[in-house]
């Protein structure tokens, strides 16, 4: 092996030997000596295997409706015979990749001796002589054949190839090869690329996709055209121009080929949707079924809804378009634009955390817990790290719904009054911590329905601190969040992280009038006789009240009317709708969730490595839009679904705001009318002796015995 250590270091050295063993030495049997030494023991895989050999196939995955959305399994494949692959798509192939293919015996030893002088001329290896034979070999084998450019690598090739040519027919190789060998995003093979880059069979392409086809075989991803469109049809061109030299085409057919738009599917027709989706489903499955999935031919009817999903790709991405453009204000870091640019130009692509401005969507139907659309970033192919399932962020203030309804729970009503003041709290190391509101501005004594709707930070620590951590790290885990809460009064203006896909699942409470369901992504999986093998059973709790729920929905409904997330009402959605709007301290992350009776949808925007999107960031005015923009556009499609209604057990009362009592003639604050569950409704009025404090509850509620059948519902006494 020593002979190969100095070859690594002196690869000119291995071309020369090349060109000995491949040429001058053939006749001498020096050749076949070689192969002796190097294949002894079974070091070079036996063709035997290929007589049995069949390219992994895959499962197909269905949306909610019936409708196909992708292939899922280690390689996405779908196999065609040789005589449906149309012959320019073949020639594109044999003229592209191995030009004497049908006169060699799986070496091209013209080719050896041109790619020698090419690369001794380079002083480097700039170019192989693989033919497809070769190619096949190093596919089939990838556990046997090193795909590392080394003078070993090809002499096993060399010999497997020969090994083929001996057994298998010139069309039978073309093939396997042309089902086998990777086309880029995800696709192998001829067929499953047409369809997607294309929508259709490879028996339906013109010469000019032909062309597309054949030139990635020099760069699936380089050259790949739904990321790098222009680089995909200057190698077009190059692939046409050696048709037309060739003689595959004419000349006529060569400049009208080269005219040719790039005309690539929409990727719900290519069986390229909702990738981040898919790739959550498959990890679910793959715990459930384990290599099954990939072995059975399974049938998976999903949650997804096609419509939805597309709605909150174009949603969420025009926005992320439209701060970087600036439209928001001041935008310093690099766009996706530039991004792309970069990498076209040969720039690092595909790193750990993404440069530019990234976000994350989820809908989901309440009822059900049933995710309709889900986006984990904005590029799949550079960065498959799901932000709705995956990255750990903090919530900001969509987590003081949370907080407020364990108030609510703890029987406060929508007027209690809440106290908006500096406050400072002893911190564990030793520190003070004096937290701020978004404005740097202190408003006093307010209602609970306002501080909530204008999301005042020392309002809602107040309120956190009234109830106890304890009560609201309960509430939170009944509502579904599952990641560590620590006892801080930080995290009652949302310091601890969560996951997008757990905080928004939350919001289903709300929606549901008090029932959580828990967001899945499976309806039920078949096998290849149409037996229902697998059935997801659906989970669901009851978290709230009705009543305690709808008092909830009632104050987050003037969120999206008057509140943080205005610019809701002011967009002309009209829908009846709650929410909640995000934003941490510094700026790094943006959030809105809202609902209606019948959908919730969230959505994150920020850095993969936290850092400040622009100045003034904020949640109401970055995340609504988009939000906005896809309800809109679902609700253009499908019914409006109604108003809550209101439960019998909430009653209406006038109170006195400033003190959140009953209103009298002699009350000269603002009046208000407000509602209450029934038993919990003050009882006092405004000119009663002894006004209590913010968050003092009558003694008559203080001692409330709770229902043990339901310990999260306060029954009235």
């Amino acid at each position: 092996m020593a002979l190969f250590s100095v070859l690594s270091r002196r690869p000119w050295l291995g071309w020369l030997l090349v060109l000995g063993v491949f040429g001058g030495a053939i006749g001498a049997g020096v050749l076949a000596g070689a192969w002796a030494v190097i294949c002894r023991d079974g070091r070079c895989p036996s063709i035997a295997s290929l007589e049995q050999y069949v390219p992994r196939q895959t499962s197909k995955v269905y949306a909610a409706d019936g409708r196909f959305i992708t292939e899922l399994g280690l390689e996405r494949r779908t196999l065609i015979t040789l005589k449906d692959i149309p012959k320019h798509v073949r020639d594109a192939v044999i003229i592209t990749e191995d030009k004497r293919f049908y006169s060699h015996d799986g070496i091209d030893y013209f080719r050896i001796f041109g790619a020698l002088a090419r690369n001794v001329r380079a002083g480097s290896y700039v170019q192989g002589f693989s033919t497809i034979t070769m190619q096949l070999a190093r596919n089939v084998f990838s556990d046997r054949i090193s795909r590392e450019k080394t003078l070993l690598r090809k002499i096993k090739e060399a010999r497997v190839s020969r090994a083929i040519e001996r057994r298998y027919s010139k069309d039978k190789i073309l093939e396997l090869y042309l089902n086998q060998v990777y086309l880029g995003n995800g696709a192998y093979g001829v067929e499953t690329a047409s369809q997607r880059y294309f929508g259709k069979s490879v028996r339906e392409v013109t010469v000019a996709e032909a062309a597309v086809l054949a030139g990635l075989l020099k760069g699936p991803e380089r050259y790949n055209p739904r990321r790098f469109a222009d680089r995909a049809i200057l190698r077009r061109n190059t692939v046409l121009e050696l048709m037309r030299r060739g003689g595959a085409i004419s000349n006529a057919d060569a400049s009208l080929a080269k005219a040719y738009p790039l005309q690539l599917a929409e990727r719900t027709e290519s069986g390229d949707v909702a990738p981040y989706f898919v790739e959550w489903v498959r990890q679910e499955l793959e715990q459930h079924f384990g290599k099954r999935l990939y072995a059975e031919g399974l049938k998976v009817y999903t949650t997804l809804d096609v419509d939805m999903q597309t709605a909150a790709e174009r949603a969420l991405e025009n926005q992320l378009q439209a701060i970087e453009a600036g439209r928001h204000g001041k935008y310093t870091h690099l766009t996706y634009e530039a991004y792309l640019a970069r990498s076209a130009e040969g720039g690092e692509t595909g790193a750990a955390n993404s440069p530019y401005l990234q976000g994350s969507f989820v809908a989901i139907d309440p009822r059900s817990g049933a995710v309709r659309a889900m986006v984990g970033g904005r590029d799949f192919g550079d960065s498959k790290f799901n932000r709705a399932t995956q990255a750990l962020r903090q919530p900001g203030s969509t987590f003081k719904p949370i907080v407020y309804a364990a108030a609510v729970h703890e029987g406060f009503g929508p007027g209690q009054v809440v106290d908006d003041s500096p406050i400072a709290l002893d911190q564990v190391s030793g520190e003070t911590w004096t937290p701020q509101n978004y404005d740097l501005k202190f408003m006093g004594n307010m209602p609970m329905r306002k501080a909530l709707y204008q999301s005042r930070n020392l309002a809602a620590i107040r309120t956190g601190l009234a109830v106890g951590s304890d009560a609201v790290i309960t509430m939170a885990r009944r509502f579904g969040i599952t990641t560590p809460i620590p006892p801080y009064p930080s995290v009652f203006i949302g310091s601890a992280d969560t996951y997008p896909l757990q905080m928004i699942g939350a919001y289903s409470v709300f929606a549901n009038l008090g029932l959580r369901t828990t967001p899945h992504s499976i309806s039920k999986v078949e096998n290849a006789d149409g037996k229902v093998v697998w059935k997801p059973e659906l989970s669901r709790e009851a978290v709230l009240s009705p009543e305690e729920a709808w008092l909830m929905v009632n104050m987050m409904k003037d969120v999206v009317i008057r509140g943080t997330g205005a610019r809701i009402w002011s967009s002309g959605f009209r829908v009846p709708a709650g929410g909640k709007t995000g934003t941490t301290n510094d700026g790094a992350d943006v959030w809105f969730i809202g609902y209606t009776a019948d959908l919730v949808a969230g959505l994150w925007m920020g850095f993969d490595k936290p850092q400040k999107i622009k100045s003034n960031a904020q949640g109401g005015e970055l995340a609504t839009p988009a939000w906005s923009a896809f309800m809109t556009e679902v609700y253009r499609r499908k019914p409006q679904p109604p108003d809550w209604p209101r439960p019998d057990g909430v009653i209406v009362r006038e109170i006195d705001a400033a003190t959140g009592r009953l209103a009298n003639a002699s009350c000269t604050a603002e009046l208000a009318t407000e509602f209450f569950v029934q038993g919990y409704e003050p009882t006092k009025t405004c000119t009663d002796p002894s006004e209590p404090s913010p968050f003092t509850l009558d003694s008559a509620r203080a001692s409330v015995r709770r229902d043990t059948a339901n310990p999260f519902r306060l029954p009235p006494d």
